[in-house]
């Protein structure tokens, strides 16, 4: 495994899958950086380090589709991971189709998240 130059962005208002993810990345050799808040994550500077953004759909204020919105209206091609603990049935498809690169039910297959994470976020 190689380290990557480049941070992966996890977004949660739970901290508990927070602390997950980035144990998760961290295991494999990620460099990890956690928000508890899509503003919190833009406040920071953080896209601007970003190699890949994994976020939430729903958090209080900006949602996981507010923050995909925004990056995808700045013209920014980092890839974003959703993931969510309340999917519809047409979730998956409503969010590859507005330029998120992975979707995910929580809790998280960690397997396929990683393959995923491996190859698009370099």
């Amino acid at each position: 495994m190689r380290l990557q130059a480049r941070t992966i962005a996890v977004i949660d208002d739970d901290p508990r899958v927070l602390e997950a993810l980035v144990n998760l990345l961290a295991s494999f050799e990620y460099k990890a950086e956690s928000y508890l808040s899509a503003e919190q994550f833009l406040g920071s500077g953080g896209l601007s380090r970003s190699s890949c953004i994994i976020t939430d759909i729903e958090m209080q204020e900006m949602s996981g589709l507010g923050l995909l919105q925004y990056v995808r209206s700045s013209n920014n091609t980092v890839p974003i991971v959703i993931i969510t603990g309340k999917p519809s049935e047409n979730s998956e498809a409503f969010y590859l189709d507005r330029g998120a690169i992975g979707f995910f039910k929580k809790p998280v297959d960690s397997d396929a998240l990683m393959d995923l994470i491996g190859s698009v976020c370099r």
